[in-house]
C-alpha cells in the first residue's frame, strides 16, 4: 500500500512542476512579443484570447472529443456488464457514475473525458470489450476512473489550450516579421537578427510546447496506472490488459493526433513506433508501465 501512495505523490509533484514551468514559458513568450513590438496590445489580446479558449475548452472539450471519436452513449440495458463493472468501481472509488460510451472499432482502447467528476464520461471500443476478460476490463475502467478522480482530464485540457495559445503567438510573430513591424526599423542588422530569431522561435515554440504536453501526458499515465491498481487491488488485471491492447497492432479507424494522449494506449497501433509518431509518442512504453504495475505490492 505504501508503495502505491509513494508513486501517487511523486507523479503529482512532477506533473505540477511541469505545469508550472509551462506557465512560466507562456508568460515569457507573451511578454517577449509585446516588448519586441513595443505594443502591449499584443499581450492584452493574447490574454483575452487564452481566457476565451479556456472557457470554451472547459465547457465543450468533452463533447468535441466524443464526437471526433465516433462514440455512442450506452445505457445499463444495452451493456449491463460494462455498466456494472463501472458502477462497482465508482462506489469503491467514491466517484459519481460517469456516462458510458462505446466506439464501434475492433482495436481495443479506451479514454476518459469531462471537465470534472460530476460531468465525466468513459469511452471504450467494441474491440476492447471483445478481447479483454472481466478482470482486464476492470483494470482499464479503474485506470480511466483514476484519470477522472485525479483531475487529469482538466489538466490535460488546460495544457492543450496553452499549446494552442503559444502556437498562435508564434504564428503572429512570424507573420508580423514577414510583412514588417515597427521594431524592425530600429536598426538594420539588429532588425535582421531579430527577424531570423523570430522565425526560428516561431518554428521551435510549438515543438517545445508539444514536447512539454507529451511529457505531462506520460507522467499522468503512470499515475493513473498506480491509482487504478490501488482501486482494483489487482495490478495484474491492468498489466495484462495493456499487453493485449498494445499487442493488437492495428490502430483506431479515427485515430487523431489531437486526442491521442487521452487514450489508455497509443491509438495509432503499430504506426506509433515508426517515423514521426515515434518521436511524438504520447504514452510511455508499455513495457515500462507493465513492469511498474507488476512491481507494485497491494496488500
Amino acid at each position: 500500500m505504501a508503495s502505491l501512495y509513494k508513486n501517487y505523490d511523486s507523479n503529482i509533484r512532477k506533473t505540477w512542476l511541469l505545469m508550472s514551468l509551462f506557465f512560466v514559458f507562456v508568460i515569457f513568450i507573451g511578454w517577449g512579443f509585446s516588448y519586441f513590438y513595443s505594443s502591449p496590445e499584443i499581450l492584452y489580446f493574447a490574454v483575452i484570447f487564452s481566457i476565451l479558449m479556456n472557457f470554451f475548452s472547459y465547457w465543450f472539450s468533452d463533447k468535441i472529443v466524443l464526437s471526433m471519436s465516433g462514440a455512442k452513449e450506452v445505457s445499463r440495458e444495452e451493456n449491463r456488464e460494462l455498466w456494472n463493472i463501472t458502477e462497482n468501481l465508482c462506489i469503491t472509488a467514491g466517484l459519481p457514475m460517469p456516462k458510458l460510451y462505446v466506439i464501434n472499432d475492433p482495436s481495443p482502447n479506451a479514454f476518459a473525458t469531462g471537465r470534472n467528476k460530476e460531468h465525466s464520461a468513459v469511452a471504450v471500443t467494441s474491440g476492447l470489450l471483445q478481447i479483454l476478460d472481466k478482470t482486464e476490463i476492470e483494470g482499464v475502467i479503474a485506470h480511466e476512473l483514476s484519470h477522472i478522480g485525479n483531475k487529469d482530464i482538466l489538466l490535460q485540457t488546460v495544457v492543450v489550450v496553452l499549446v494552442g495559445f503559444v502556437a498562435l503567438l508564434a504564428d503572429m510573430f512570424l507573420r508580423s516579421n514577414m510583412f514588417g513591424g515597427r521594431s524592425n526599423d530600429r536598426n538594420g542588422n539588429a532588425g535582421l537578427i531579430m527577424l531570423i530569431a523570430g522565425i526560428v522561435l516561431s518554428i521551435l515554440t510549438p515543438v517545445v510546447a508539444t514536447l512539454i504536453q507529451l511529457a505531462i501526458s506520460r507522467k499522468r499515465e503512470f499515475l493513473a496506472d498506480a491509482s487504478g491498481a490501488l482501486l482494483t487491488r489487482y495490478p495484474e488485471g491492468l498489466a495484462s490488459a495493456l499487453e493485449k491492447i498494445s499487442g493488437y497492432g492495428q490502430g483506431l479507424k479515427k485515430a487523431n493526433n489531437a486526442t491521442a494522449h487521452m487514450y489508455i494506449s497509443n491509438p495509432f497501433g503499430a504506426k506509433a513506433s515508426k517515423g514521426l509518431h515515434k518521436l511524438f509518442m504520447t504514452h510511455p512504453p508499455v513495457e515500462e508501465r507493465v513492469a511498474a504495475l507488476r512491481g507494485l505490492k497491494v496488500e
